[in-house]
């Protein structure tokens, strides 16, 4: 599928940029001649990528054309690509990257400013990882998640489908947890052959004849928040709408925040 004019034309100016940013010693190249501009030639980025300059000079005059995901990696990997830098590229082009930078490994140590973050508000709220365990929480939270957190069990779907317990506190538990699930397959989809991953998926999958159920369903949803009802053990019948923030700066983590009506 070609792109738009304005999106040709906004990759064109992309790409230009970049490549003009990009010293021929950070793309391997020796230094040569004199040069009007600091940057990488056309003819040089399009040799390093294995595509004709003409093709490559095509796409930054934003031509109709269109260049294969497979084109595309290497000129970010050539280029230098920040992953934001990476991920605007594909973004801008739709198409899918063929090897997107690896999630970092699950760490212990929160920023101490998201803890703080956690800490100014009065709802509940709590921050997972990338695999969904909960890595931090705030007072609030550990109330209202108590048969959570109380449990031993900081991973969410272990939780979800391992815990009787989560089959009383959440009200409509079939419903709720096939809507996470639908929700982690989305999540996860660049990190499924992540060892982590596997194992917290196999696992499950050996425990858990209603994960496999509804695993094997295939649903993929948005993590869109909405109303979020739970039957406390100490505080009875209770309804909060549920609100999801993707920090830039903390990749593959989210905060959770669950607000009053």
């Amino acid at each position: 599928m070609l792109l738009p004019t304005d999106r040709r034309q906004e990759l064109g100016a992309f790409l230009r940029a970049r490549r003009e940013a990009t010293a021929p010693a950070q793309a391997g190249l020796m230094p040569g001649q004199r040069r009007r501009t600091p940057g990488l030639r056309r003819e040089e980025l399009a040799q390093i990528c294995g595509i004709s300059t003409t093709w490559y000079t095509w796409t930054e005059q934003g031509r109709d054309i269109s260049l294969s995901a497979e084109a595309l990696a290497r000129l970010a990997d050539a280029l230098r690509m920040s992953v934001a830098e990476r991920a605007y590229l594909f973004e801008l082009t739709k198409k899918r990257d063929p090897a997107p930078p690896a999630a970092p490994a699950n760490s212990p140590e929160v920023p101490p400013e998201f803890l703080a973050l956690l800490q100014t508000t009065s709802a509940p709220a709590y921050l997972l990882d990338r695999l969904w365990n909960a890595q931090a929480w705030n007072q609030p939270a550990a109330e209202l998640f108590a048969p959570w957190f109380t449990s031993g069990e900081k991973n969410l779907l272990r939780f979800v489908f391992l815990n009787p317990a989560a089959r009383d506190f959440i009200c409509g538990w079939e419903d709720r947890a096939r809507r996470l699930l639908a929700e982690f397959r989305a999540d996860i989809v660049h990190d499924k052959e992540d060892a982590e991953f596997t194992a917290l998926l196999d696992g499950l999958k050996r425990d858990s004849a209603d994960f496999v159920k509804f695993w094997n369903s295939f649903a993929v949803l948005g993590r869109d928040g909405g109303a979020r009802k739970f039957n406390h053990p100490m505080r009875g019948a209770l309804t909060y709408e549920q609100v999801t923030l993707l920090p830039t700066s903390f990749p593959h983590h989210k905060i959770v925040v669950l607000l009053a009506p």
